[in-house]
């Protein structure tokens, strides 16, 4: 909603980000002059290692769009790299110091309680130093099954064997401490923590890193992107802007950036990603321009070249690349009078992209963007509307939008029982209203002026009114003077 200040707009956001997982994410990596991009898809599941059984939702419109675009949901479920933020990682961390493996997932519970039945029998025949190799294990399964014949039976130890397998290997209790001892040891709880940690290990590595961090539209990764891989977001607005400059000091958000290139060049106006991309390529400005950044896509992703994948993660993250590229070079020729030198650096791009930089967009908001630098400053929105009605009883906030509608997109918010407020961020859509309900029956249409409009300051005035009025009556009751005889 319009209506949304910028912290009201970060809890909406964070009741559905704490509701939703991720599924993929892509990201792109370009090498200077010639910008040639390496693009990978990461597919991603909550990490199901020991006691932890994260829930999360599925919107069916989100399965549906994401089928319509070819996403495998198989591959999302049974390979998907796990992950985890901090205050999981720490919860983990002592349920391995307690020394008491469970097992949430039904399936994996059902791999274990074979692998136990097997080498139950097994080594109750074996001899010491023989060895059975248990197979078919997958992520979290290799280490949980080890984890559980270690604590349930003295006298065998295991190894991994590659990516499925385990080998089982009976053991005398004096070879078992040795063993046990031994930092080759792969079930020591820091190899254990950081194979659970999965994809979080690259985000630590994104974070160190300290580069710049390109999205489009990209307020609600980042709060993915904080909420998945480093802390539950926070309530505060605030500290949740501080903890997102901490790990990335730089975001350019390539949708604020082309907003404010299309007020400069008479592109057609389009809002996705994948629109604005082929408008920019499509544009003749920079088409032949020997200067204009080279995008080449490496071997490896050549099928990008060759077929248009929208919404796989990748492809999303080299448009995104590929716009901001774009962009800035456009932005660089309008701001300098001399000729472009062939293939500017790309600190020469991040200079004239300063102004954009950490402004991350916002969505039909009561700010454009979100300054994770510093204050959020005010929107230029036009100026609302107050719709005052009279012979209309019971008309909710509904009725008043699909009244307006035909006409122009509005918010609706009441502000009493006859009064509602209208905003828009088009100024023609305010002077239309006003002049087509200028003289209508029963909604008078008129800016609104908090001082007049105000229930606040309404009741203020009201009782400002009530005290003067009561003081002047004691003042003429009380002050009048007495007369002696």
């Amino acid at each position: 909603s319009l209506f949304d200040s910028p912290a009201e707009r970060y809890l909406k956001a964070r009741r559905s980000v704490q509701r939703f997982t991720v599924t993929q994410l892509g990201n792109n990596f370009s090498f200077l002059c010639r910008y040639v991009v390496h693009s990978y898809n990461f597919f991603l599941f909550p990490s199901t290692l020991g006691a932890a059984d994260v829930e999360f939702a599925l919107s069916a419109s989100s399965i549906q769009f994401l089928s319509h675009y070819g996403f495998d949901y198989n591959k999302f479920a049974k390979d998907g790299i796990p992950y985890m933020n901090e205050a999981q990682e720490k919860i983990l961390s002592q349920y391995l110091l307690a020394d008491s493996w469970k097992v949430s997932s039904a399936v994996d519970r059902s791999v274990l309680k074979k692998a136990i039945d097997e080498v139950t029998c097994w080594v109750a025949a074996a001899e010491e130093e023989d060895t059975m190799i248990l197979q078919d294990l997958s992520g979290s399964q290799m280490f949980e099954v080890q984890l559980v014949l270690r604590q349930g039976l003295q006298n065998v130890w295991t190894q991994p064997i590659g990516d499925k397998k385990v080998m089982v290997k009976k053991v005398s209790p004096q070879h078992r401490q040795l063993l046990e001892n031994s930092s080759y040891d792969c079930c020591r709880k820091e190899f254990i923590l950081l194979s659970a940690r999965g994809f979080t290990n690259l985000f630590q590595m994104l974070v160190k890193a300290k580069k710049p961090l390109v999205g489009h539209n990209m307020l609600m990764d980042l709060m993915h992107l904080h909420e998945k891989f480093y802390k539950p977001l926070p309530e505060s607005y605030e500290e949740f802007k501080r903890n997102i400059h901490n790990l990335f000091p730089v975001l350019i958000d390539t949708k604020t950036v082309t907003k404010s290139i299309w007020k400069k060049y008479p592109f057609p106006r389009v809002s996705s990603l994948v629109e604005v991309y082929a408008v920019l390529c499509s544009s003749n400005l920079n088409a032949k321009d020997p200067a204009c950044p080279e995008i080449v896509l490496a071997s490896d992703c050549s099928r990008y070249a060759e077929k248009k994948s929208p919404h796989e993660a990748g492809y999303d993250a080299f448009l995104c690349g590929s716009v901001l590229l774009k962009s800035a070079y456009l932005l660089l020729c309008r701001s300098t009078e001399a000729a472009v030198e062939a293939g500017p650096a790309f600190s020469q791009y991040l200079a004239v992209l300063a102004e954009y930089l950490n402004q991350v967009n916002v969505i039909r908001g009561g700010v454009s963007s979100i300054n994770f630098s510093g204050e959020d400053a005010p929107c230029q929105h036009p100026p609302p509307l107050v719709v005052h009605v009279h012979g209309w009883p019971e008309l909710n906030e509904r009725q008043i939008y699909q009244e307006f509608k035909a006409l122009c997109r509005f918010d609706v918010r009441r502000l009493s029982k006859d009064q509602f407020i209208l905003l828009s961020n088009k100024f023609k859509c305010v002077r239309l209203v006003l002049r087509d309900y200028k003289h209508h029956p029963r909604l008078r249409v008129s800016v609104y002026r908090h001082w007049r409009h105000s229930p606040c300051v309404n009741c203020l005035l009201q009782v400002s009114g009530v005290v003067v009025l009561w003081s002047l009556l004691a003042f003429v009751l009380g002050g009048a003077p007495c007369c002696s005889f």
